[in-house]
């Protein structure tokens, strides 16, 4: 059978293909090898919406049992934060969660947790890889065994979630003004949660439904036209919040229904925990994160760092290191204070908490960020193309970059995690093979849409593609 190999973050498969109760078995004894050699005992599991994820979890777990590992299992659907969460909480070796995040709904997937509540180091995660054998080589334990050997307990991981959010957040005080405030879970993980901590807030596919109703749960605009034109139309709605499959994820909407991206959020992160909490630290950014973090970062007088695409790379950083905010462009963002995860939730929770205590409205607050960095908007589009074509275009952007783009002279190349086009002006086109779907990305930062609309048109013909 084929290595299994992680992604930028996880192992991801269609299901029935590669996705297999076998092959399941399989990295799950990798991770039960892994942890006998590095000394783990213990393990939370969770799983999302998705199409069997309760057989695959309880697959995970019959396979560590049967290496006397200990299990501690949520008897529901759970965020990937929660996991993270209860693998501090608990003091457990490592968290897996069953999740393919903001895949399409064809996929599942399988994330490994460090016992800090975050990603695991590369390094790591290829010593799992190494460890997973073929065929899967042990007779896995039944749960029922399991509990009788005292190896699986379950535990309400939600509940350690909420109540974690209630000791760190002034929930009388934001629910005030819940009625105003709308959430779409895009039928993921976030749901329960959600609804429990706000439920006057406006709610929108936050039921069960492992299909997704055919789309990715990915909260990005093209994505959210429903949720956006849920709060187009209502005018007392003053934020949207959306969360990807598994809720590490973010999307945001202002009360007119503009899409607010996870370069913005970062932005009004900084600004808000630097500027008015008064709280200092390093700033830590992917490749494809806008370059106006750094210029933020250096007139507040704070270091930034940027690392190749895949929060794992933050996460290695946040463990050693202070770091007040970090994240990537896919909407998975960390701040001071929590887990050294992204946690869509909790990212929402703060970027409300800013809008409740200023007593500014989000688009308010984005001026502020505009009076500092200036203004800039960013866009991206996912090629599904020919794999030829692709490699094509990788080969290229290595061996003769491209000096032209439309009308647009490249003034400089950066080469850390992808391809960025520097054309000048906080302009900038960057080419990148996705590291969890088969698709080439391709960004684009400018002034205003309209022209990041040209720029990422223009880069499509330069590509021939």
């Amino acid at each position: 059978m084929d290595k299994i190999v992680f992604g930028t973050d996880g192992w991801r498969a269609i299901i029935a293909q590669d996705y297999t109760v076998a092959n399941v078995q399989r990295v799950a004894e990798g991770t039960a090898r892994w942890l006998k050699k590095t000394g783990g005992t213990s393990v939370v599991i969770g799983y999302d919406c998705r199409f069997g994820g309760k057989l695959f979890s309880e697959t995970t777990a019959c396979v560590l049992g049967a290496y006397g590992i200990k299990v501690w299992l949520d008897t529901k659907f759970i965020s990937t934060p929660m996991v993270s969460l209860g693998v501090t909480k608990i003091g457990a070796s490592l968290g897996v969660v069953i999740t393919a995040s903001h895949n399409p709904p064809a996929y599942n997937g399988y994330k490994l947790k460090s016992h800090l509540g975050g990603p695991m180091s590369q390094n790591q995660i290829v010593e799992v890889e190494n460890e997973t054998p073929d065929v899967c080589t042990v007779e896995p334990m039944s749960l029922a065994a399991m509990e009788q050997a005292g190896l699986l307990e379950y535990r309400d991981f939600e509940k350690i979630y909420l109540d974690h959010v209630a000791a760190n957040f002034d929930l009388a005080l934001m629910r005030k003004t819940s009625s105003r405030l709308a959430y779409d879970a895009m039928y993921g993980a976030g749901q329960d949660a959600m609804r429990k901590l706000f439920p006057d807030a406006a709610l929108l596919h936050c039921d069960y439904n492992p299909s997704f109703k055919g789309q990715a749960p990915e909260p990005i605009h093209r994505n959210l036209s429903e949720f956006s034109e849920l709060i187009r139309s209502n005018p007392n709605l003053d934020l949207g919040i959306a969360t990807d499959g598994d809720a590490d994820r973010i999307g945001m909407y202002d009360g007119e229904g503009n899409f607010v991206d996870s370069h913005h959020i970062l932005l009004l992160l900084l600004l808000y925990t630097h500027r008015y909490k008064k709280q200092t630290g390093k700033v830590v950014i992917t490749f494809s994160v806008t370059d106006k973090m750094r210029k933020m970062a250096q007139i507040f007088g704070l270091e930034c760092e940027v690392t190749k695409i895949g929060f794992k790379y933050i996460a290695d950083i946040m463990a050693v290191e202070d770091v007040l905010v970090g994240g990537e462009e896919s909407g998975g963002l960390a701040v001071k204070g929590h887990i050294p995860e992204r946690d869509g939730i909790w990212i929402g929770l703060m970027i409300l908490e800013f809008m409740v205590k200023t007593g500014k409205s989000l688009k308010e607050l984005i001026q502020e960020v505009y009076d500092i960095v200036g203004p800039f908007a960013f866009d991206r589009d996912d090629l599904h193309i020919l794999e030829s074509q692709k490699q094509a275009v990788i080969k290229t952007c290595k061996e003769s970059p491209y000096t032209q783009i439309g009308s647009y002279k490249v003034e400089s190349l950066e080469t850390l995690d992808g391809f960025k086009y520097n054309l000048g002006d906080d302009k900038w086109v960057m080419i990148r093979p996705s590291g969890t779907e088969p698709v080439l990305r391709v960004y684009a930062q400018a002034p205003d849409m309209a022209e990041v609309r040209v720029m990422l048109d223009a880069a499509r013909v330069a590509m021939g593609v």
